[in-house]
């Protein structure tokens, strides 16, 4: 038998612990997870928005908030799902607020140190996968793992019957399904993005949201509608709340259009990044002569370096301009992260006009903001909503990308 790695007790015992001294809280609650590679934080929020309109007092934890009721503070771990019993301290406060429902965004890492053990949840939601987090699960198939892992939680909740919501769009949703039919008094609703299809593009005739005329958004969109129509929640308090609803901090931001566009977003994987630069290319009114300047680095700290050279590939593949640059290196030379990302270049059908290399990365923001011109688009990856650059030797930099940016234009 494989033995447990030294530190599996260790979390059990946490998560056990902190279950106890807050009183199994999510027993008190309607609990969803939603898991997956990218979109977790918007769908969080969509979904909020959806359940706030109908009338239902909620709380959410994901990358960038915790919020218990009107009260809402940034999130400041370094984790998204916090552990030393902070999950299960989220939980109590928002039973003891009176919240009908909590929100949670569930994450590989979490779960690998079992911070989802001892909720009682009541759904899990499915969004997509992609490779990520490869250096600290070591493989693909372990990172997905993960994943699922989280969906078999939901075989020992107590609550009387559990919803498991599966995009099916994903090749990998095959593995997700053959959890869900082992999950007992369970209801499985497998969702497609073209299932929310004439939702957004009425949502766009109607209603003016950046977030709306993202394509990639449409799957988010898909797993909040699946969510809220098996709550009971109709389409007019749906349109309602999605049509009021302005997008969320560094996910394609927009810090101003004219005369022109400066475009904040996470994308930190290959996947969310060319989807990104496709969607801006193709829905952005590009014309003849217009410019895409991007503003690119990747993480350090030696995590994913395997990502490095495949965004200089799509970078160069769409931007016309791009400004190689530092983003949380954390011990590594950000130069060197720099040219592993221009590695990526030599596999791309096409090459850009002008590329830079300005490790400071307020500099390189200036860069690219003095290279637009009137109809150009200037997009800055990586950062996102993020408060703090991380350097060498546990440095733990204030850092707000749009406020950098309104800085630097107004000069």
């Amino acid at each position: 038998m494989k033995a447990l790695p030294l530190k599996t007790p260790y979390h059990y015992l946490a998560a056990w612990l902190g279950a106890v001294k807050c009183r199994y809280p999510s027993r008190k609650l309607f609990v969803i997870g939603i898991t997956g590679t990218k979109g977790k934080s918007t769908t969080i929020e969509l979904l909020n928005a959806i359940l706030e309109a109908s009338g239902r007092k909620t709380a959410l934890l994901s990358s960038l908030r915790m919020k218990v009721g009107q009260g809402s503070v940034p999130n400041t771990w370094s984790n998204t799902m916090p552990g030393r019993a902070k999950l299960q301290a989220f939980l109590k406060d928002a039973a003891d607020a009176g919240c009908s429902h909590a929100l949670i965004e569930v994450t590989s890492e979490g779960v690998r140190q079992k911070r989802h053990r001892f909720i009682d949840w009541d759904a899990a939601v499915f969004l997509n996968i992609h490779p990520e987090h490869i250096e600290s699960h070591g493989s693909f198939e372990k990172y997905r793992e993960a994943k699922l892992d989280f969906f078999r939680s939901l075989q020992r909740s107590r609550k009387k019957e559990r919803f498991l919501f599966i995009n099916t769009d994903d090749p990998n949703a095959v593995y997700f399904e053959e959890i869900a039919a082992l999950v007992p008094r369970s209801t499985l609703v497998p969702f497609t993005a073209a299932d929310a299809w004439k939702l957004v593009e009425a949502l766009r005739e109607g209603y003016d949201a950046d977030w709306m005329h993202a394509d990639f958004n449409v799957a988010n969109v898909a797993a909040a509608l699946a969510v809220a129509r098996t709550l009971g929640i109709g389409r007019t308090t749906i349109v309602e709340a999605l049509g009021g609803f302005r997008g969320i901090p560094g996910r394609m931001e927009f810090i101003q259009k004219k005369p022109f566009a400066v475009v904040v977003d996470y994308a930190h994987t290959p996947h969310s990044l060319e989807e990104l630069y496709r969607n801006l290319r193709e829905n952005y009114g590009f014309k003849e002569g217009h410019n895409l300047i991007v503003v690119l680095g990747s993480a350090g700290g030696g995590r994913d370096t395997w990502k490095r050279p495949e965004f200089g590939k799509i970078a160069a593949s769409y931007a016309d301009f791009i400004v190689l640059t530092s983003e949380d290196p954390y011990n590594e030379d950000p130069l060197r992260i720099i040219s592993e990302i221009r590695a990526g270049f030599a596999d791309a059908p096409v090459n850009p006009k002008a590329i830079y290399e300005i490790a400071d990365r307020r500099e390189a923001i200036q860069k690219a903001l003095s290279l637009a011109g009137e109809g150009d688009v200037v997009v800055l990856t990586g950062m996102g909503s993020q408060e703090f650059f991380y350097g060498p030797n546990g440095t733990k930099i204030p850092w707000g990308e749009r406020k950098i940016v309104e800085e630097l234009l107004k000069h």
